[in-house]
């Protein structure tokens, strides 16, 4: 016998001493067609139906109380019998890396304001921050920043998984299979390994569900698997950010630390000759919210050995400042004092004491090589476009370009802005803009600010198209309270003085009338007080909603202000939705800030609405843009050009006829339907990801209410038509949402019964 046959029978022998049975309990089991558990030669068989009549088995085991995918495998068709193996041996990896969470200082100066910066506020706002940076030490104070500051380096904790598992339990939830083994220890975290299954995906979700007791934690994850083999026929594929195919054979030395990839889309994919092993996060949920999407690599590869490599999912420890523009001296220099202020911004996600933790990586399995799994797994975000809708323009809103500085910089109204084609490559056709926020002179009372005006009005002619229409709005900080946007129905001249708070030292603005004509701009406003603020809004008919509300320099509001004519009145929306915070104990998107202002402000008043946001700043084409932004959907047969006026895009949002998605999860042909207590509400909803539930919630005008209705026996890529019948006694509104498994989705605004 040769010594590499007693060589392979020695680790053979080594690895069957090290090798447990599994011992998993079934309670919550069923069988159902196209999903099957069972357990086989001492390890869980799962076995699943998928797409195109691919058949999926993953084998799971443990080793020593190490959790091991013994195989990954897929069978093209039922009629080959032939099962080819795309991974064996394979062994799930975590990391996790904590730090502090402080409330931010943006966040201090209006509670402070409102005389509700108190100990009890400080410790619920915290997990609203935006501006926080708990790895980024010691930190730099700032306008923006962090209190509290420094940081100091034994705040922060990074930690890999450790895991005693000694059984598991296997349930069944509607066309899922779910797979349990508690016994993970994650640094500050403890709890449970699980795998998921669905039928009809080729998908298999690999996540550690954890807890913490510690206060005030912030942290970010890695997740993968490793252990695949290395043979002549494997190599990591990946798009880069110019969307060019990438590759890597293993050639070079091992790796002592994960190497980030700028895979485009997110998306890295294990190809062999047997098939191939995508690797991504969830679409929507793995991202906090900053101020730029410029791709920090999501995607990790480690060739630990000349045989074997890991993949997996990561957040980077730290912002990269976009590169500054600008021709003039001064524009320069403030694009290079936000590129330094963003490394303040990178929040990480929160973690409040006791919430089960979600960290999910998720693997597609695909008998088709790289090219062909890519197109497979970007079926579930439409290829990172929002897809079109019959009956709908899709629109965005709140960015900070500096349109008008980039144009005057160029010297040529014709330069195009590189945001432009990012924008429309994502399918959105409605951008609504944000200038004389930090650019420009927005708080000029002259021809200065006027004439910027002129410019920035002039670019969004130039650049709307029959497609595309840019809308010039603005972000205020004057008179009414927090952070708040106005939109025109068509281009305003206006100014707009800063209210002079108690005890200040900045000198009133000079007298100017409510309005003048001046050439060459025409009827030009002017405001100083919030009622000369809400009567421009009602003379232009123009609407206005909290941007960031409850967060940043809205903190507080709209609650401050819910019983003042502004917000009574039905030129005040509403407020705006962005997932911000993150928090992966949650199933929806923005559940605790957002969602919950929206049933909020519909108990307070009459209907109000959230307007999906973005609020960031410069776009290029080679960001990962889609998923950080939400988007609405607005109820309009065709697009308003940009000579003509908006009025149409502003009447539909006045009376809710949008809803917000993070493009995953579209609503059509919804509606309340019968008349007196006894309605039902009528909705279709196209999913991609396996679905999760849908829900109706209402209010009474005190408290809110909901029903949930299970849909994870929903197939994905699939529609859906429900309706759900209600008694519309006593409640005041109503709105549906809906959401997939991994946390995208969709809601409509509230419709008001009474």
């Amino acid at each position: 016998m040769g010594w590499h046959r007693i060589a392979f029978f020695g680790l053979l022998l080594s690895a069957l001493a090290g090798a447990q049975t599994l011992n998993c309990s079934f309670p919550g089991y069923k069988a159902v067609e196209g999903l099957k558990a069972e357990m086989r030669s001492g390890s869980l068989e799962l076995t699943w139906q998928g797409e195109r009549g691919q058949t999926l088995r993953a084998t799971l085991g443990i080793t020593g109380g190490q959790p091991v995918v013994r195989e990954l495998a897929v069978e093209k068709n039922a009629k080959s019998g032939k099962w080819s193996v795309l991974g064996h041996d394979l062994t799930p990896e975590y990391q996790v890396t904590t730090g502090r969470r402080r409330i931010s200082a943006q966040q201090e100066v209006p509670l402070r304001q409102l005389g509700m910066f108190t100990p009890e506020i400080i410790e619920r706002q915290k997990w609203f921050a935006f501006w926080d940076a708990p790895l980024n030490v010691p930190g730099r104070p700032g306008s923006n920043a962090a209190v509290d500051l420094p940081r100091k380096p034994e705040e922060i904790e990074r930690a890999w998984a450790t895991f005693q598992i000694t059984g598991c339990q296997v349930s069944t939830d509607g066309a899922r299979l779910e797979a349990d083994f508690p016994g993970v220890s994650l640094g500050l975290f403890s709890g449970s390994l699980r795998y998921t299954v669905y039928r009809g995906a080729n998908l298999i979700r690999q996540e550690v569900i954890a807890k913490t007791e510690a206060p005030s934690v912030a942290y970010k994850f890695v997740a993968g698997l490793k252990g695949f083999t290395i043979g002549n026929d494997t190599r990591l594929v990946w798009r880069d950010i110019a969307r060019g195919w990438q590759h890597s054979w293993f050639g070079g030395n091992v790796n002592a630390d994960p190497v980030a990839l700028k895979a485009r889309n997110r998306l890295a994919i294990v190809e062999a000759g047997a098939g191939s092993v995508a690797v991504f996060p969830a679409s929507h949920k793995f991202f906090f919210s900053r101020e730029v999407e410029s791709n920090l690599g999501y995607n990790y590869y480690r060739k630990d050995s000349d045989s074997t490599f890991a993949v997996g999912v990561r957040q980077a420890d730290r912002e990269e400042s976009f590169k500054p523009y600008g021709t003039t001296d001064a524009v320069w220099q403030r694009r290079v004092t936000q590129a330094r202020e963003f490394a303040e911004n990178f929040a990480l996600y929160n973690a409040p004491p006791g919430t089960l933790q979600r960290m999910a990586v998720y693997f597609y399995l695909d008998s088709g090589n790289a090219q062909a799994t890519q197109q497979a797994v970007m079926a579930f975000t439409h290829d990172d476009v929002y897809k079109p809708l019959n009956g709908y323009q899709v629109m965005v809103s709140h960015f900070h370009f500096h349109l008008n500085e980039e144009l005057t910089d160029a010297g040529t109204i014709d330069h195009q802005p590189q945001w432009i084609p990012t924008l429309k490559a994502l399918g959105i056709n409605i951008a609504a803009l944000c200038d004389f926020h930090a650019d420009s002179h927005p708080t000029d009372t002259g021809k200065i600010r006027l004439e910027e005006q002129r410019v920035y009005f002039e670019g969004s002619a130039r650049f709307s198209d029959r497609d595309f229409l840019i809308i010039p709005g603005e972000e205020p900080d004057a008179t009414l309270g927090g952070h708040y946007m106005f939109l025109f129905p068509k281009p305003v001249y206006y100014t707009h003085a800063p209210l002079r708070r108690a005890g200040s030292t900045t000198p009133p603005p000079s007298e100017q009338p409510y309005t003048e004509d001046l050439a060459p701009y025409g009827k030009v406003y002017h405001t100083s007080s919030p009622e000369t603020e809400t009567r421009l809004l009602n003379d232009e008919h123009a609407l206005m909603w909290q941007t960031h509300p409850r967060t940043k320099s809205s903190d507080g509001y709209p609650d401050a202000v819910k019983d003042k004519p502004h917000f009574l009145s039905d030129r005040f929306a509403g407020a705006s939705f962005q997932s911000l915070p993150v928090d992966q104990s949650q199933k929806r998107l923005c559940e605790a800030r957002c969602l919950d202002l929206l049933d909020d402000m519909n108990n307070w008043a009459g209907p109000k609405y959230l307007i999906a946001e973005g609020d960031t700043y410069t776009k290029s084409p080679e960001d990962e843009t889609y998923p950080q932004l939400d988007v609405n959907y607005v109820k309009l047969d065709r697009l308003p050009k940009f000579s003509d006026g908006w009025t149409p895009v502003l009447d539909a949002l006045r009376a809710g006829n949008f809803f917000v998605t993070s493009g995953e999860v579209l609503l059509h042909d919804y509606a309340i339907q019968g008349t007196g207590d006894k309605r039902t509400f009528a909705v279709d909803v196209d999913w991609t990801w396996p679905a999760e539930f849908v829900e109706l919630v209402w209010g009474d005008g005190k408290t809110t209410n909901r029903e949930i209705v299970s849909a994870t026996s929903l197939a994905p890529f699939s529609t859906h038509r429900y309706r759900i019948p209600f008694d519309a006694g006593g409640k005041k509104w109503i709105r549906f949402a809906a959401w997939d498994s991994a946390g995208n989705g969709a809601f409509t605004q509230p419709v008001h019964l009474q």
